[in-house]
């Protein structure tokens, strides 16, 4: 069966304010955000709302929906990102948290890695003062002040370096980045990585906070409330490259596997918090410490956090990973302490 997925970049193109466009045609705003990220695969959508997102955008079902196309994926090296919501080469990811909850640390290992990988990494330097960005400029190969300046500086280098652009979503607000993407478009580069922060923590409260998106990364106040960082949610965050991923392969299996038992383990730990563990039945108490296992794994010392944790920065390739995960749901890990999973790399 051919490989069908949203043309999210026609999307953001043409329908810039989708979330008050969307409920003008009678469409969920969640409902879309899960078809641009697949959590909602096309082919269960409904056709009803595949002919309202191509009215919006102006454009046929053809021009809407992309077939047979690869989605390529940047590995990042960190386990719950590369699991649960992969980094999609040439896409947007918006990242949604509070302030303290780490999404700008999590910005910053990603400038940090992507620089040593050769990319040109540039920031769009928000309105005020934001002293936690200083962490992230010294991965920084330009800081712009205006849009057009980004502008100039992608159309110079674009064809022949690849780029990763963060910006706050202020300017996805005053349409900036819309008209940017655009703009880039029209000289044939669309394939700029752009990170989408929320400096005032505002995000959080949207349906749809930066319009249509390859990649969404959801932070989690419990996870960050308990030191378990970096605190991407692994439910709520989801990425394209697991749509246009078979439903039979190891990455989409491994990852089915493992929201299922954190899933679980969540529901049982409000149980165990109020009642205790005994209050579980024996079955239950295997699925409880799994989960506390693999939560543990998901955390992961950063290399740009080094010199206020104290411990050594780690990168896990993703077949590491799944296969790190996949015994730990197996089994094999069971005797071991979850304190001894806490900030470690690879199994």
């Amino acid at each position: 069966m051919e490989n069908l997925r949203l043309n999210v970049s026609l999307l953001r193109r043409r329908v810039p304010n989708l979330t008050s466009s969307a409920k003008s045609v009678g469409l969920r705003p969640a409902t879309v955000s899960n078809l641009c990220t697949g959590k909602i695969p096309i082919g269960r959508s409904e056709v009803r709302t595949l002919v309202a997102l191509a009215t919006l955008a102006e454009c046929t079902l053809d021009e809407l929906i992309i077939r047979g196309e690869k989605i390529e994926m940047i590995e990042t090296g960190i386990k719950t990102l590369d699991l649960f919501a992969p980094l999609v080469k040439g896409g947007t990811v918006g990242l949604v948290a509070r302030p303290g909850m780490g999404q700008l640390v999590v910005l910053a290992e990603m400038f940090y890695k992507l620089k040593k990988d050769s990319y040109f990494t540039i920031l769009l330097k928000p309105e005020g003062e934001h002293p936690d960005l200083d962490a992230i400029k010294a991965d920084i190969n330009l800081v712009c002040n205006t849009i057009d300046e980004v502008y100039d500086t992608i159309a110079k280098t674009g064809k022949n370096v690849d780029i990763a652009f963060a910006a706050d979503r202020s300017n996805v607000i005053s349409g900036e980045i819309n008209r940017l993407q655009q703009r880039l478009a029209d000289i044939g580069i669309e394939d700029v990585t752009t990170f989408l922060v929320d400096l005032k923590g505002e995000a959080v409260d949207e349906d749809f906070p930066y319009g249509p998106l390859e990649t969404l990364w959801q932070f989690d106040a419990d996870l960050a409330f308990r030191h378990k960082y970096p605190a991407i949610n692994p439910i709520q965050s989801t990425s394209t490259v697991l749509e246009d991923h078979q439903p039979e392969q190891a990455h989409n299996q491994v990852q089915k596997a493992a929201q299922k038992l954190l899933r679980r383990y969540r529901e049982l730990r409000s149980l165990v918090t109020i009642h205790g563990i005994d209050s579980l039945p024996e079955h239950e108490k295997l699925t409880y410490k799994r989960g506390e296992l693999l939560e543990a794994y998901l955390t992961q010392p950063l290399f740009v956090a080094e010199e206020f944790t104290r411990i050594k920065g780690a990168s896990v390739n993703l077949q590491n990973t799944l296969q790190d995960v996949r015994k730990l749901l197996d089994g094999a890990y069971d005797d071991l302490e979850v304190e001894k999973m806490n900030f470690i790399g690879s199994l």
